[in-house]
C-alpha cells in the first residue's frame, strides 16, 4: 500500500523525522515497511526517552493526519487495480500501517476494488515477517506461491518472500535487486496484461 499504490512513504519519512530529528538516513531508511510499533522500537535509542508506546502513538497520529489531509494514488496504481479487476484477478491489499492509515487510504484508492485487507495488528506478526501475507492469500483462497505482491521496500519484500510469493518490486527510497521470483520495475504505470503473466500471476 504505502509507496506502491500511494504516495505515503515521503509522509512516513517526513514523520519520522519530525519524531526524531537527529535521526541518520541509515536508520531513516530501517524503518520504511515497517509499523509505527516496529519502527518506535528501533528509533528509541535515538531519542532520549524511555518510553517506546509513546513513541509508537506520537508515530501514528503525526502519520495518520498527513495521510488524511495528503495521500494520493501514485501514478499507474488505479489502472493496475482496474486491469486485475477487469481480469477477474482478486486483490488483497496488505500494509504494515494501522487499520486507521489504511481505512483512510482506501478512501482514496476505493476499499471496492479490493476483496479483502489486512492491516498492522491483524496478524500475530507484522512485516517483515510472513504472517499478513499469509493470511491474505487464505482469505483468497489461494495458495501464496500462486500470488503476486507488489513492494516498495526491503521489508516488504522480506514478507512476501518468506510468505512463498513472487514479488514486482517498485523501489520507492530503498534499492531492491532483481531475484529469483522476483521482478523489479521502476514503477506502475504503462503495465500490460502480459507483464502480469510473465511476473508469475
Amino acid at each position: 500500500m504505502d509507496g506502491t499504490l500511494v504516495d505515503t512513504e515521503s509522509l512516513w519519512l517526513r514523520t519520522v523525522r519530525e519524531a526524531v530529528p537527529r535521526i541518520a538516513a541509515d536508520d531513516l531508511f530501517d524503518v520504511l515497511g515497517r509499523s509505527a510499533t516496529e519502527a518506535a522500537a528501533r528509533l528509541l535509542p535515538l531519542t532520549g526517552d524511555d518510553d517506546p508506546k509513546s513513541l509508537a502513538a506520537d508515530l501514528e497520529a503525526r502519520f495518520l493526519t498527513a495521510v488524511q489531509r495528503e495521500a494520493a494514488p501514485l501514478p499507474g496504481a488505479l489502472a493496475l487495480l482496474d486491469l486485475l479487476q477487469a481480469s477477474g484477478i482478486p486483490t488483497a491489499l496488505v500494509s504494515a500501517s494501522s487499520r486507521q492509515v489504511m481505512d483512510a487510504v482506501l478512501k482514496t484508492l476505493g476499499a471496492d476494488r479490493f476483496r479483502t485487507t489486512v492491516a498492522e495488528g491483524e496478524t500475530p506478526r507484522s512485516k517483515p515477517a510472513a504472517d499478513p501475507y499469509l493470511s491474505a492469500a487464505r482469505c483468497l483462497g489461494v495458495d501464496p506461491a500462486a500470488c503476486l505482491a507488489v513492494e516498495d521496500s526491503p521489508t516488504g519484500v522480506a514478507a512476501a518472500e518468506a510468505a512463498g510469493c513472487r514479488v514486482l518490486a517498485v523501489p520507492s527510497y530503498a534499492p531492491i535487486d532483481p531475484g529469483p521470483r522476483r521482478t523489479v520495475r521502476r514503477g506502475l504505470e504503462g503495465i500490460r496484461r502480459e507483464e502480469l503473466w510473465a511476473a508469475g500471476l
